[in-house]
């Protein structure tokens, strides 16, 4: 099964780690969606995920990882030597998820939110978003 991936589609920080994935992913663990697709609020209904959640939510294996342990799920399939930050799962939650909040509450001040164009991806790439 296919790992999914929900962003904030209005992010520009957020696009630009979706397209870091996919570079990093070759074999396409992963899909995508941005939460405010149909898709996407479908699923963060489905699964309960809090209001709260606005950035980043990784479905796998049923089941929603969001915030820091979503990032480190996702680490952890990626070519190179990325998978090797899955090591900070050991930290506790709270203290990973503090650090994840603040840089999630300034993403928009310090990369800015998408304007109404963007890049056309390839079919290949196309395919992976739903």
């Amino acid at each position: 099964m296919k790992r999914l991936v929900l962003f904030d589609g209005d992010c520009n920080f957020c696009d630009s780690s979706v397209q870091f994935i996919i570079k990093r992913d070759p074999v396409a663990h992963f899909q995508f969606t941005s939460l405010q697709s149909e898709v996407g609020v479908n699923t963060v209904k489905e699964y309960n995920i809090p209001s709260d959640v606005d950035s980043l939510v990784l479905i796998e294996n049923g089941k929603a990882f969001t915030k820091s342990s979503a990032a480190l799920r996702i680490a952890k399939k990626l070519d190179g030597l990325w998978h090797l930050l899955f090591i900070l799962i050991l930290v506790p939650r709270p203290i990973r998820d503090l650090f994840y909040d603040y840089f999630a509450s300034n993403r928009y001040k310090w990369f800015g939110k998408k304007d109404e164009s963007c890049a056309l991806p390839t079919p290949e790439v196309r395919e992976r978003f739903l």
